[in-house]
């Protein structure tokens, strides 16, 4: 295969993850990802406090890689086409002792794969507002790799043979 098929983009995102007071008795705290820092650093040890309020707190939890794939521009297309353009945040459970008991594990700008995790049940997943960097790179990468694929109706097989 040659280099243009297997081309892969990816932009180093930090997750910001906020914690608010719970609203339930079961819940102490409730944790959900309300942006992405472009370009950020890893995150070696525990998760940096980035501003806090009355109730709230924001921490930078992880940076994860956004990856683009030529194989999925019809799942950045469709995330394009929508107003704002947004990017999937997937957590998992987390046994490791986390602030939350969660981690952040995936983030993608594809419409399709983020159905996958979706369904799956086990994980969490959020959306957050594509920034404009992001938004600038995934649109070119998807105007450079984007083959449109005609849709072909397949024929009907019979389950009878043919009458004669």
């Amino acid at each position: 295969m040659s280099e243009t098929l297997n081309k892969i983009e990816t932009m180093a995102l930090g997750i910001v993850l906020e914690r608010r007071k719970g609203t339930s008795a079961w819940a102490e705290w409730a944790w959900r990802p309300v942006s992405v820092i472009p370009g950020a650093p890893p995150v070696n040890g525990p998760w940096r406090l980035l501003r806090e309020g009355e109730g709230w707190a924001h921490f930078h939890a992880a940076t994860l890689p956004l990856e683009l794939f030529r194989s999925d521009t019809e799942g950045y297309k469709l995330n394009l086409s929508q107003e704002p353009p947004r990017l999937w945040v997937v957590l998992r459970p987390d046994e490791t002792g986390e602030p939350g008991g969660v981690v952040p594990f995936v983030v993608t700008a594809s419409a399709h794969e983020c159905e996958a995790y979706q369904v799956s049940g086990v994980e969490m997943v959020e959306t957050v507002p594509m920034p404009p960097e992001v938004t600038a790179l995934v649109r070119d990468f998807t105007e450079q790799h984007h083959v449109d694929v005609p849709f072909v109706k397949r024929e009907r097989k019979r389950h009878f043979p043919k009458q004669g």
